[in-house]
């Protein structure tokens, strides 16, 4: 959630600096509302909305409640966090499905604001969750808008009513009402009409967005909003509602890295729930939105829930269940890792999931830092080996190492590390399946982080074990290399990509750890 990362970091500033006060003055709090509402207008949040905030929170802050309260920095935290929920819409609304099929959902916003998109990783949810949705090309105005709709439908598995070519030609009114009508024939239950946007607000979109809506009656009117649109959020928001009355708010390009606060704003502007946010490119990075998780990350203090639902998606249930066995008698082996490895590039970005945890925010460069082709490399190198060399990996002596690495583009210290990595997570693994504390080194086997050293194994005669016999000096010398070991490796999670120095985890850490893992 890139988008609301400069807000979040200067209002999780503004909290630190009230954990060393015992007591809270009124200087105290109105000081901590002065930074909140110039963190609030720096990110772009109304001026009414912001003014709105800062008097509750000054308001609740120096009341009893934080007189009272054992820890007033945090009760203060509380109150922002509670606050920050009710500017976003207070409580999550799901979409509203009609009755009688078919449900109408018609998208409406600017141009360039992300409809077209969405409607296909709307369908695509809707898809998994049983529906038979069909898009419909209404916008008949934007060049080659038709055949992206297409292209986005084909990937998102739905299908398309598209009877005229677009690009100026055909009537919008008379597409979406033929193509309810075609939906009802050919039993789809969801009806979802992308319609025309324009580069600003003007009448004649307007007009045409009521003529459609008028038309087609749908059941909800979802706005798309981009997250980065700045304070004209507010503006285009008003006139939406003025001329089609949008029933929710759809937030696209929350990945972005622009301030975004005005999206914070269209809730509490327009009194009119925001339903959904767009997090990234990929069909899939589509999240109900929910306020009250929103407000966490917002102020970092995660948001293990989506996190917990996303891995719940993706990962299968049987699959998990033979995974702990193995865990549990100690045969977890690199096919098994690989297995996992694939499970985790289905829940998406490394980068968004590890921003779900709390406290991540005060790791902001490590996440900049990780680099999430590292997983591919990884993946790259175990599907080098043979069957036998991933069910057990001490079979692989120089000579497999240097083949290991030529057949993955990557070099034998990157083998070594892995293996050496890998050896430590299976560790750690096993001591949590059996209810344990595991005893992570630095920040333990993430692919893309950094990494502590390690030292290396030698034999008896200060040889590596198992050392090339080879007559070529040159691959005697290359398939030795294979079986050594760095003394100070820089490689990440798993032997691969840039390091750093690492830190021990805290007991805090383990903690949250042993709960990810159900052992909390």
């Amino acid at each position: 959630m890139a988008t609301f990362g400069t807000l979040s970091d200067r209002l999780t500033e503004t909290f630190r600096n009230l954990r060393t006060k015992g007591k809270l003055t009124a200087a105290d709090v109105d000081g901590t509302v002065r930074e909140i509402r110039r963190a609030l207008l720096d990110a772009d949040v109304a001026l009414v909305v912001v003014k709105d905030f800062t008097a509750k929170v000054r308001e609740r802050a120096l009341g009893d409640e934080v007189n009272k309260a054992l820890n007033p920095a945090q009760q203060v935290v509380q109150i922002v966090n509670e606050e920050l929920v009710q500017i976003l819409g207070g409580e999550q609304r799901r979409l509203q499905f009609a009755k009688t099929a078919p449900t109408v959902i018609m998208l409406a916003g600017l141009q360039g604001s992300g409809k077209t998109t969405f409607a296909g990783k709307l369908a695509k949810q809707l898809e998994g969750e049983g529906h038979t949705p069909i898009l419909v090309a209404a916008d008949l105005q934007r060049p080659n808008a038709v055949n992206q709709l297409q292209v986005v439908a084909q990937q998102a598995g739905a299908a398309v009513y598209a009877p005229e070519p677009g690009n100026g030609v055909g009537d919008p009114v008379k597409v979406s009402r033929d193509g309810v009508e075609y939906a009802r024939r050919q039993q789809h239950d969801v009806v979802i009409i992308d319609t025309a946007g324009r580069l600003g607000v003007d009448a004649e979109l307007m007009k045409q967005a009521a003529d459609i809506r008028k038309a087609v009656n749908p059941d909800e009117v979802l706005f798309v909003i981009d997250a980065m649109i700045g304070q004209d959020a507010v503006n285009t928001a008003k006139a939406f509602q003025e001329g089609v009355d949008f029933t929710g708010v759809v937030l696209s390009k929350l990945d972005g890295d622009a301030r975004g606060g005005a999206a914070l704003s269209v809730a509490s502007i327009t009194g009119r729930p925001i339903i959904f946010a767009s997090t990234g490119e990929r069909l899939e990075d589509l999240e109900p939105f929910h306020p009250d998780r929103m407000a966490s990350r917002i102020l970092d203090l995660g948001d293990i829930l989506t996190l917990i639902e996303q891995a719940q998606q993706a990962f299968d249930e049987e699959e998990a269940t033979k995974m702990a066995e193995k865990l549990a008698n100690e045969a977890f082996t690199l096919e098994d890792f690989l297995d996992q490895l694939q499970q985790m590039k289905k829940m998406g970005s490394m980068k968004k999931m590890l921003g779900m945890l709390p406290g991540m925010g005060q790791m902001k460069q490590q996440l900049d830092d990780f680099d999430e082709r590292e997983i591919d490399r990884t993946e790259a190198i175990i599907r080098s080996m043979t069957p036998g060399e991933r069910r057990n990996p001490k079979v692989l002596n120089g000579s497999r190492r240097l083949r290991i690495a030529r057949g993955s583009g990557m070099t034998v210290t990157d083998v070594n590390q892995l293996v050496q990595r890998f050896e430590q997570a299976a560790k750690m693994m096993k001591t949590v399946a059996r209810g344990g504390t595991p005893n992570i080194p630095g920040m333990g086997p993430v692919p893309g982080m950094g990494r502590p050293g390690a030292s290396s194994k030698r034999g008896k005669k200060g040889k590596s074990s198992g050392g090339s016999r080879s007559g070529n000096p040159a691959k005697r010398a290359a398939e030795n290399a294979g079986l050594a070991t760095t003394a100070t490796p820089t490689g990440s999670g798993f032997g691969l990509g840039g390091g750093g120095a690492a830190q021990a985890p805290s007991e805090a850490d383990l903690a949250e750890i042993q709960k990810l893992f159900g052992k909390g």
